[in-house]
């Protein structure tokens, strides 16, 4: 009993020391795991505190980075700035380059224009001048001889006249110088006859003229003479059909060159017409000449040369008409060409020449 007692001491023994020991174990279990747990903590403490650096580090690191590609980015949109900035000026230096050539270019072209230009100048200048000569050869030609048949034809007009007289001095009761209707057409068929010599050629000259003018750009004096061709072909033709009068006799007398002619009422009629015709045709001719930048020179005008316009019946010789007719056109020229009325004025849609003046041309009266 005292064994099982011995025992049961030892085993209670036994078991409280193995108690304690258990205790005490966990008593230092516990303080190893608080420790542990306190190491862990700090390890993670230490680890986030790491971390957090690392963070940190990688942020500044990431940061740093990005201002690197941003402070790249910019160098490199400067240096293309800059590269456009140079090729937009290098662009500009060409494109003046270019231009300048151009000019150059274009100055060069011009100039060999120019040159060939004046040259084609010359050498129509040349042949103008060549034709002209040949124009006015041709034309001295002709005029010399209408001077010629005019001449021819004044004389023999003035030894009609002479007739005339003769007879008229002759025949002291007979004032009058009548005509039958024979005597009318043998004098319209004379007169006639002297008409179409002077237009034998007249074709041949208007085409020279006409010509002529053209090749001087002599524009007003060309279009004033084709209004002139035109009313000559008129003329013509009521010259064609023209007709004396019954009873035509010479009843007004006029003096010219210190000699006296005379004719009918129709014939004074006719040879104030002739002043007033050419007066109206040279002041016409005077102004185109001064539009045209054209020298005076009256006696070169075609109108003045012929006499004939408005000669449209044969009351009068064709001389009478032609000097008449000048000495209006004169007159005539010289007031269109320096712009005045002095001569003459402007009246009824045409041009005419003072009373006064053509009574001291045209000194014609009944006698």
């Amino acid at each position: 009993m005292l064994k099982d007692r011995s025992k049961q001491l030892g085993l209670s023994l036994f078991a409280g020391a193995v108690l304690t020991l258990g205790m005490s174990g966990n008593a230092i279990a516990q303080r190893n795991h608080g420790r542990d747990d306190t190491q862990k903590k700090d390890q993670k403490t230490e680890t986030r505190q790491r971390d957090d650096r690392s963070s940190s580090t990688a942020q500044q690191q990431q940061q740093q980075n990005d201002q690197r590609r941003r402070d790249d980015h910019n160098r490199q949109v400067q240096q293309q700035d800059q590269v456009r900035v140079q090729q937009n000026n290098q662009r500009q230096r060409d494109d003046h380059v270019r231009q300048v050539q151009q000019q150059d270019q274009v100055r060069v072209q011009q100039n060999y224009q120019r040159q060939r230009d004046d040259h084609a100048r010359q050498v129509q200048q040349q042949d103008q001048t060549r034709l002209q000569q040949q124009n006015d050869q041709r034309n001295r030609a002709e005029q010399l001889r209408l001077e010629e048949r005019r001449r021819q034809q004044q004389n023999q007009n003035q030894n009609v006249w002479q007739q005339q007289n003769s007879r008229q001095n002759r025949d002291q009761l007979n004032r009058y110088q009548a005509y039958n209707r024979q005597q009318q057409q043998q004098l319209q068929q004379q007169r006639w006859n002297q008409y179409n010599q002077q237009w034998s050629n007249w074709q041949n000259i208007q085409r020279d003229r006409d010509r002529r003018l053209q090749q001087e750009r002599r524009l007003s004096y060309y279009r004033y003479q084709q209004r002139y061709w035109e009313r000559l072909r008129q003329d013509q033709l009521r010259l064609q059909q023209a007709r004396f009068y019954d009873n035509y006799y010479d009843n007004y007398r006029y003096n010219r060159g210190g000699n006296y002619y005379y004719t009918s009422q129709y014939g004074a009629q006719m040879l104030r017409n002739a002043v007033n015709n050419g007066y109206e045709q040279g002041f016409y001719a005077g102004q185109a000449d001064r539009n045209d930048g054209w020298n005076s020179d009256y006696q070169n005008s075609y109108g003045y040369q012929d006499g004939t316009y408005g000669y449209d019946s044969y009351y009068v010789s064709l001389g009478e008409y032609n000097y008449y007719f000048r000495e209006g056109f004169q007159r005539g020229y010289e007031d269109g060409y320096y712009g005045r009325n002095n001569y003459g004025r402007y009246s009824g849609g045409k041009y005419t020449i003072l009373g006064n003046i053509i009574g001291s041309i045209l000194d014609i009266a009944l006698y």
